[in-house]
C-alpha cells in the first residue's frame, strides 16, 4: 500500500485496486489476530455476540478479496480488450468501486447477525461455524466457488485474446510489441494472484459445503483448522507475488526496506564528537 501511495508510476486504477486487495489481506491478518484471543480458554466466556463479530470478520475479509478480485477482472477486461495497460477508470469511480467492495463485504459479514442464523432452531447449525445456519453456509460456499468459477473463465478468455494478438503482430514492429505486451505482464501477475487465492481457499469453501450438506462421514472437524490456515497464508502470499512479478513494484519496495533500514542505523550510529569529549574528560 505504502508503494502504491509514494510511486507515482502505480497512480493507476489497477494499482488502487491492487492496494485494496493488499488491504483486504491485512483486514484478514486483524481477523485472524481477533479470532486468536477469542478461541480456546477464553472462548468459555464468549458472548453470542462476540462470537458473531468473530466469524463475521473473516466471512467479510474473504468476501472483500474475492469483490476486490472481480473488480480487477472488469478493468483488466476494460484495458486489455482494447489493448492498452491501463482502463480509462476515473479516480471517482475507482473509490467508488473500493467503497462498494467494502460495503459488500461489511453486508456478508453482518447477514448471519442480522438473522440468518440457527438460534432458535439448534437442529439446522452447523459443526464446523456454530449458531451459523446450515442453508447459509451452502449460500455462502456455492456463491464464493461460482465466482472462482466466473473469474477463472473471465482470465482465460482474456489470456487466449492477448496471445492470439501479441502473436499476430510483425516482428518488423518490436516497439510496438513491447508495448502490446506490457498488458500480458500485468495479466500474468493477476493470474498468479487469482491462482493463489483459488488454490488456497477452494479447500476451507469445500470442508464448510460438506458440513453445510449435513456430511457426518467426511470428519471436516479435524482438518478446519489447517485450512483455516492455508487460506490466511494467502494473504502472505500475495505482496510476495506482487514483488516478484513486477519489476516496478520490487523496485520500490526495495528502496523502502533498504531506506527505512539506513534511517534506523543512522539514529542507532552514535557521533564522534561525544565520545572523544568524554574520553577527554575521563583521562
Amino acid at each position: 500500500i505504502a508503494a502504491v501511495i509514494t510511486n507515482r508510476k502505480f497512480h493507476f486504477p489497477f494499482y488502487y485496486l491492487l492496494a485494496n486487495l493488499a488491504a483486504a489481506d491485512f483486514f484478514a491478518g486483524i481477523a485472524y489476530v481477533f479470532l486468536m484471543f477469542n478461541t480456546g480458554p477464553v472462548s468459555k466466556t464468549l458472548t453470542v455476540n462476540r462470537w458473531f463479530l468473530r466469524k463475521g470478520l473473516l466471512d467479510a475479509s474473504l468476501t472483500a478479496s474475492l469483490a476486490n478480485l472481480l473488480v480487477i477482472a472488469v478493468e483488466r477486461h476494460m484495458s486489455i480488450m482494447k489493448m492498452r495497460v491501463h482502463s480509462n477508470l476515473t479516480k471517482k469511480r475507482v473509490t467508488l468501486l473500493i467503497l462498494l467492495v467494502w460495503a459488500i463485504a461489511i453486508f456478508m459479514g453482518a447477514v448471519p447477525t442480522l438473522g440468518w442464523n440457527c438460534l432458535c432452531n439448534i437442529s439446522a447449525c452447523s459443526s464446523l461455524a456454530p449458531i451459523y445456519s446450515r442453508s447459509y453456509l451452502i449460500f455462502w460456499t456455492v456463491s464464493n466457488l461460482l465466482a472462482f468459477f466466473i473469474m477463472v473463465v473471465v482470465y482465460v478468455r482474456i489470456y487466449m485474446y492477448v496471445k492470439r494478438k501479441t502473436n499476430v503482430l510483425s516482428p518488423h514492429t518490436s516497439g510496438s510489441i513491447s508495448r502490446r505486451r506490457a498488458p500480458m505482464k500485468l495479466m500474468k501477475t493477476v493470474m498468479t494472484v487469482l491462482g493463489a487465492f483459488v488454490v488456497c481457499w477452494t479447500p476451507g469453501l469445500v470442508a464448510l459445503l460438506l458440513d453445510g450438506l449435513n456430511c457426518k462421514q467426511c470428519n471436516v472437524q479435524h482438518v478446519k483448522r489447517w485450512f483455516l490456515l492455508l487460506a490466511l497464508l494467502n494473504s502472505v502470499m500475495n505482496p510476495i507475488i506482487y514483488s516478484y512479478k513486477d519489476e516496478d513494484m520490487y523496485s520500490t519496495m526495495r528502496k523502502m526496506i533498504c531506506c527505512a533500514s539506513q534511517d534506523s542505523n543512522a539514529e542507532r550510529r552514535p557521533s564522534r564528537a561525544p565520545s572523544t569529549i568524554h574520553s577527554r574528560s575521563d583521562t
